[in-house]
């Protein structure tokens, strides 16, 4: 227990280390250490709700046309999304993915993110259709086993956030996913022209384009929950003046949204007046300013606690995957956060049917999964669960 305590002092004074470095959780672009990750399509498919998404339903069927279209007589189709950061390409690219047209289709997501790895993007694709893992690591037995599981089939690979421009390894990437004896579609999303070019075959790469005004303003509004407010119409010139600033993205149109969903007339004035958004917060041209101002505000006006949870975030690198239960009770350890009745009710059944579990398999767990809480409390109704309640974190500069 001794052991336990100093290990959560250690991090809480970590935690505190970088909160002093950084006063204002300024957010800055930079290199990430991050790993490629598969995602399950469940996973994915629970974020992109389509009714939620403004102003892409005409794009996304323009594109499903053409996909499809290409599809019929081409082995390989590569279809490149490219746009500035926070316009919404991932968001975009899950419409296409979930759509029911591929519904007979194996579907593969993949987060590459800076790292590129090519025995790994090999390895998550053998995983995927294969149900288990690669025989091994070494590219001999890898090339040996994937063209076996491509041939005969229809498949979906989305490769997000691709920053890779090497042409040799863009290549080998396009040589190892062809096999005379599959359909595959490709979908890519990079903020790099030059990558979208340099990746794409019959298609011609598609630039998504940033939203209108109107299209963030009703972005703002759905995520402020504005219509079940009282004060709509003191509200609304404000609101579309914000919803101006935001650039056409999507992401800052989100991040102010729930941020002014609890704030009060002055509140708002204060974000459409404030100074941030004329701070130079980023130098990257793939990240305009205003994408950042939006989120170093909702930054700002978080409260103290809440704080504390966010930069805690920092310590896990882009694309890495975070089991939320241990998170959430990291931070009650740290005392960030307050444990409820309801919480250390659920964390001592949590414990118990873990333990009962374990006795039960006689087999250690993963440490990336997280214990479902079962129907009955016998041991045998003691299911792991893998992607459904490891949620997929991608820091806030995508």
């Amino acid at each position: 227990m001794a052991m336990h305590n100093n290990k959560n002092i250690g991090m809480r004074k970590e935690s505190e280390d970088i909160k002093g470095q950084h006063q204002n959780i300024n957010l800055m672009t930079g290199p990430s250490c991050s790993e490629l990750e598969a995602v399950d399509a469940r996973e994915t498919s629970s974020n992109a709700v389509e009714e939620l998404i403004v102003g892409r339903t005409e794009e996304k069927w323009k594109i499903m046309a053409s996909l499809l279209l290409e599809s019929k007589s081409k082995k390989i189709v590569i279809l490149p999304i490219y746009g500035i950061g926070g316009i919404g390409k991932t968001t975009f690219e899950r419409l296409i993915y979930n759509d029911p047209k591929f519904k007979y289709y194996s579907r593969i997501w993949i987060h590459v993110s800076q790292i590129f790895d090519l025995n790994k993007i090999h390895e998550s694709i053998i995983l995927k259709l294969s149900e288990k893992e690669s025989p091994a690591n070494e590219r001999q037995m890898i090339n040996s086993c994937l063209p076996k599981l491509l041939s005969g089939k229809k498949i979906v690979i989305v490769l997000d956030d691709l920053w890779e421009d090497g042409q040799f390894h863009l290549q080998e990437l396009k040589d190892m996913l062809y096999h005379a004896d599959s359909n595959i579609i490709i979908l890519v999303t990079t903020r790099s022209q030059s990558v979208a070019g340099r990746i794409c075959t019959n298609l011609q790469p598609y630039k998504i384009l940033p939203l209108t005004n109107d299209m963030c303003w009703d972005i703002i509004k759905q995520r402020s929950a504005f219509e079940a407010r009282d004060d709509t119409k003191q509200l609304t010139d404000i609101g579309r003046e914000i919803a101006q600033k935001c650039g056409g993205a999507a992401l800052a149109a989100q991040s102010l949204g729930f941020t002014l969903r609890s704030m009060n007339f002055d509140q708002w004035m204060k974000v459409k007046n404030s100074d941030t958004w004329n701070e130079p917060v980023s130098n990257d041209a793939s990240l305009p300013n205003h994408v950042l101002a939006s989120l170093k505000l909702s930054c700002i006006h978080m409260g103290s606690s809440l704080k504390k949870c966010f930069t805690y975030c920092a310590i896990f690198p882009k694309g890495n995957k975070i089991a939320k239960d241990d998170v959430i009770y990291q931070w009650i350890s740290l005392d960030f956060i307050k444990p409820t009745k309801i919480l250390s009710d659920m964390q001592l059944e949590h414990e118990s049917l873990r333990k009962a579990d374990e006795e039960y398999n006689n087999s250690d767990r993963d440490n990336d999964r997280v214990e479902a809480v079962p129907t009955s409390p016998r041991p045998e109704r003691v299911n792991s669960i893998h992607e459904e309640e490891n949620y997929h974190y991608d820091n806030l500069r995508r």
